[in-house]
């Protein structure tokens, strides 16, 4: 009966561990890699660009997913009128 309780808990565990590395992923590194992604396809409007979040905003499907526009280097806040839409 230990070792059965033993194998339970160590199941848990990585259980709770594979849930904190995902929630990690989800909150630090997908928005980091959204944004780099965003940034380099804004080098095809030449090497003045770079990309700016608009925001949340809902897709087709309806899922809030974060919008990236391609602004030059001197604009810092969301433009239309100076910015091109990325997505």
């Amino acid at each position: 009966m230990k070792e059965a309780s033993g194998e339970l808990n160590m199941t848990v565990v990585t259980i709770v561990a594979v849930a904190a590395v995902g929630t990690l992923f989800v909150l630090l590194v997908y928005p980091m890699i959204q944004g780099a992604v965003a940034s380099q396809s804004c080098k095809a409007y030449g090497d003045g660009w770079h990309a700016i979040s608009r925001g949340k905003q809902a897709d087709s499907e309806g899922r809030n997913v974060t919008k990236y526009a391609c602004c030059p280097k001197d604009v810092n806040t969301y433009s239309a009128a100076k910015c091109v839409d990325n997505n």
